[in-house]
């Protein structure tokens, strides 16, 4: 099953309406993100915690890595250039950190609240190689505006 994102849209929009707490919406996100796509190994969240440094947050699937400083990794490239990162082969990306030894490719979006602050990355992985494209990048970054910029 692919995820279709307008569905999704209305899905959070009604289940995270009046709710204002970041990590609540994170939460509710990664749970339906990660059982909307056959694709989506796993879900979640690192919030930023300053310093330059990325703490895991709500998450759907195996353990993720704790903590992810900005300078390391694909989550850390988000961070640190608030561009949409898409990994088509992980053991490919200099600096990879390997929190699952199953993971092929790698999704990333930074995630801003309505002020544009960097709430932290939207990561997620698969067991396939290149299973992202620029749809998902798309629709992805289109969940997290409405969910987290409002």
């Amino acid at each position: 099953m692919r995820i279709d994102y307008d569905a999704l849209s209305q899905t959070l929009a009604a289940l995270t309406e009046g709710e204002t707490d970041p990590v609540a919406l994170m939460a509710t996100m990664a749970c339906e993100l990660h059982h909307a796509d056959d694709r989506f190994d796993w879900t979640g969240f690192y919030r930023n915690v300053g310093a330059e440094m990325l703490k895991i947050g709500p998450y759907q699937g195996g353990h993720g890595c704790l903590t992810i400083p900005f300078s390391r990794g694909v989550c850390g490239a988000a961070a640190r250039s608030g561009e949409v990162q898409i990994v088509e082969d992980v053991l490919a990306f200099p600096g990879h950190i390997a929190c699952s030894s199953t993971t092929r490719s790698e999704i990333v979006l930074p995630v801003h609240d309505g002020t544009g602050a960097l709430l932290g990355v939207l990561d997620i992985d698969s067991d396939r190689p290149a299973a992202f494209d620029a749809t998902d990048a798309e629709g992805l970054a289109r969940l997290l505006a409405q969910t987290f910029a409002r």
